[in-house]
């Protein structure tokens, strides 16, 4: 079968343990956190979702960059990526050469969209020091380049070291490390000595040097601000998003001022007032000779501050600097920063307390929030991960920082005023209007762009990289041209102009209130890629059993599904439980299927494309000829079902001794079953290599069952005589589901029964029995 390759993630959270920090300065915030109490009680959906937009990108490929390895070898399957490019720029001196770094080492120039050259070698400068094994931000982080590159040659670079890492001990840092210190992150000047050179020769000397504690959430970002001017304040000054080195639940480190960590730094390169000389303080920053405070401190209180940009309309005297914060617990957030801002990390998340002592949940701020203050978010979005996933563990959301769209270019005038940003795992694109992100107001409406290849087709950024960790970040030129930089295939793309998107319409109006689950396997859990989010209104998280990822198929069933999911027996010639089915099961009941009990009616609906022998041969027995006596398609379990009692399914089954598509299921618990079967073979409604469109719909007050192939009846006749369901004009058992099942008899995985050798797409489960002009109206809007 063809399988898309596809990233398995490390789904257990890595936890890093890390003493405080000493000797907190009275600037430290920590008793700013009110104690949770019953009467605040825990915020449930911290940020309002984001709607879809009908605006498109349309994403032309610009460079393919080699394959880079870590250094040492990671173990984290995060960290194995085609290539960890992670930005793009365009050089100041009007050469049209972009610049991108790479975590494992190189610093490429691009010329053109041709063919990137390596410029420098950070990695082998730094031997055998250097350090991108571990942490997802470690290595050759970001490279900044002077604005006066083209006369000076001078750019900056930050890349980590792990201190003795086989050598002698590093060189001290510029401030005490976290203790104890896991890497450092140093700042190195360099100088060409030609700037119009596409290989670095020159001198280099250490800027500055800071150790921290873990191996996540060091310094992530420098850089100029390009809206400053010769004569400006700010020209030449170096900005440095500093993170809280993964220790700033409980520690105050983020507050305390006495630190760098958790805080942006601006620093004048060619200073010497610093530690060591080796850079200034300019007299302009916010802290400067304030007691227990660092001079170089802009603006403090982050966990990880990801990726910032300036607004390229301002100017300098006005200049708008937004900042992507990756959060903990819920909260991605974008920040207008200001200098002397706190954005109150670990104290706040967005703009709610985050209390250490309960890191499940987030509360809403005191009564006399405004005297303390913090600064909040003009953009967020919130985690949703699946049912049961632990408060603690990485649900695989982080934003990535944008860019204001600002550019001339006519096809991309859609874009104006527009900030652009993604989330960097799975790899979506959202925006939100510049002038609704307003400090001290509500946080502005973001959207969802959608994306679409050059030929016209619409596809998820996981369809661009070929898995479903896409590892997505945003670069800029000096034009204001944008693009979209992934790690999972190494690749960059300039957007090249947008299209009007229609917003998908899944449902039909008139079924839109019953959808209780709807899995179009276009959107796995970041996290865990065997685990597939229901876009119904119950969020029944489903399992791609056996197969897992691998199960994800580059083969969509209908105008606008690219995915679908590849189900079958695995080993036909071995008694085991190795088929690959999906499903979720629960012995107590699956709670988020609580729509489904005693309910008057109950729709399965799908696309099927058998790929395969079926039946298959039965693994039970040691005749090879000997084939089971059905085919498992879909369908919700009973209230006591022990994985083949079902309330509703679609299947094919003996029927008289003839294998038949049949809809089957139970009114009552533990009741006897009624099956409506198709006269017409079931090998001539699902052809063997053909998308088909399957429903199956249950009517339990009335007792009529019936069958729907795209999108037009199915004649049959009912298996059962008399009244098997005892209907009285009451829907089911008022009993919540165990489960659902698609593709074999056993969700909960116990035994091998009725495998299904074939593909799924879309699978809907329905609330109520729908009618035939529904089922008809359902077909048609996804095949239109």
């Amino acid at each position: 079968m063809s399988t898309r390759r596809r990233w398995r993630s490390a789904v257990a959270a890595v936890a890093i343990t890390a003493t405080a920090l000493a000797g907190l300065t009275t600037a430290t915030l920590a008793t700013a956190t009110p104690a949770a109490t019953a009467e605040t009680g825990p915020i449930t959906d911290p940020a309002p979702e984001e709607i879809q937009s009908t605006l498109g990108l349309v994403l032309q490929e610009y460079a393919q960059f080699p394959k880079t390895e870590p250094i040492p070898a990671p173990i984290d399957r995060r960290l194995m990526r085609h290539a960890r490019i992670n930005a793009l720029g365009e050089l100041p001196d009007g050469s049209g050469r972009t610049y991108v770094p790479d975590l494992n080492g190189p610093l490429y120039f691009v010329q053109d969209g041709g063919e990137p050259q390596v410029y420098l070698d950070v990695a082998a400068r730094f031997a055998p020091e250097f350090f991108s094994g571990r942490g997802m931000g470690s290595g050759f982080g970001f490279a900044a380049f002077h604005p006066d590159f083209e006369d000076n040659g001078t750019f900056y670079t930050v890349h980590s070291e792990r201190p003795g890492n086989a050598g002698p001990p590093s060189d001290p840092t510029t401030y005490p490390p976290q203790n104890p210190t896991f890497l450092h992150s140093v700042v190195t000047e360099w100088v060409a000595d030609d700037p119009s050179a596409d290989v670095f020769t020159g001198t280099s000397r250490e800027v500055l040097r800071l150790g921290f504690a873990g191996q996540v959430h060091a310094i992530q970002q420098i850089d100029f601000n390009p809206t400053a001017r010769p004569g400006d304040e700010d020209y030449g000054l170096l900005y440095l998003a500093v993170g809280d080195g993964g220790i700033g639940v409980g520690t105050g480190v983020p507050q305390d001022r006495a630190t760098p960590a958790g805080k942006i730094l601006r620093i004048d390169p060619a200073g010497t007032n610093g530690p060591g000389g080796t850079y200034g303080i300019p007299p302009s920053n916010p802290f400067v000779d304030t007691p227990g405070t660092l001079g170089e401190i802009y603006a403090i209180g982050m966990r990880d501050p990801h990726r910032f940009s300036w607004d390229q309309e301002s100017r300098h005297d006005d200049a708008r600097m937004l900042l992507g914060h990756i959060g903990e617990h819920a909260i991605e957030a974008v920040y207008d920063v200001q200098a002397g801002d706190n954005f109150g990390w670990g104290v706040r998340e967005g703009k709610y307390v985050f209390d250490s002592t309960d890191r499940c949940n987030l509360y809403p701020l005191p009564e006399n929030d405004a005297e303390l203050g913090f600064t909040y978010p003009v953009v967020a979005y919130d985690h949703d991960p699946p049912p049961g996933w632990s408060c603690t563990a990485d649900s695989g959301y982080a934003i990535s920082g944008g860019f204001v769209y600002r550019g001339d270019d006519r096809d991309l005038r859609a874009l104006k005023g527009k900030y652009l940003f993604t989330d960097l795992v799975e790899g979506r694109v959202f925006y939100a209007e510049e002038s609704q992100m307003r400090r001290g107001r509500a946080e502005a409406q973001m959207y969802e762009l959608a994306l679409y290849d050059t030929d016209g087709t619409r596809k998820r950024m996981p369809d661009f990289t070929g898995d479903e960790r896409a590892d997505l970040r945003m670069g800029r030129d000096s034009a204001g041209d944008l693009y979209l930089i992934a790690k999972a295939n190494g690749k960059i793309w300039k957007v090249v102009d947008t299209i009007k998107a229609p917003v998908p319409q899944d449902v039909t109006r008139s079924l839109q209130g019953s959808s209780v689950s709807f899995y179009d396997f276009e959107h796995p859990f970041q996290q865990n890629g065997s685990v597939e989010i229901d876009r119904g209104a119950s969020r029944t998280y489903l399992n791609l059993i056996n197969g897992g990822e691998d199960m994800r198929v580059a083969d969509g069933a209908y105008p606008g599904s690219n995915n679908s999911i590849q189900l079958g027996q695995v080993n036909p010639l071995e008694a085991g439980n190795d088929d690959w089915k999906a499903g979720v099961f629960n012995a107590a009941g699956v709670p988020t299927l609580s729509r489904l009990a005693g309910v008057d009616g109950i729709t399965v609906m799908g696309w099927v494309k058998m790929t395969g022998q079926n039946p298959s041969p039965n693994s039970t027995t040691a005749d090879p000829d000997d084939l089971y006596n059905a085919v498992g398609l879909a369908g919700v379990l009973s209230g006591d079902s022990d994985g083949h009692g079902v309330r509703a399914l679609l299947e094919i089954i003996e029927v008289d001794g003839e294998l038949r598509l049949v809809a089957l299921g139970r009114r009552i618990d533990g009741g006897a079953s009624q099956t409506f079967a198709a006269h017409e073979d079931w090998r001539t409604l699902l052809p063997q290599d053909e998308w088909v469109h399957l429903a199956a719909t249950f009517d339990y007050a009335t007792g009529r069952m019936a069958l729907y192939r795209n999108g037009e009846r199915v004649p049959g006749f009912y298996t059962v005589a008399g009244d098997p369901w005892q209907v009285d004009g009451s829907g089911s058992s008022d009993t919540t589901p165990r489960g659902i099942k698609i593709g074999g008899s056993f969700p909960q995985d116990t035994q091998e029964r009725n495998p299904c050798n074939c593909s799924m797409d879309t699978i809907q489960l329905l609330d109520k029995a729908a009618t035939p002009r529904e089922v008809a109206a359902q077909y048609r809007l996804m095949t239109r």
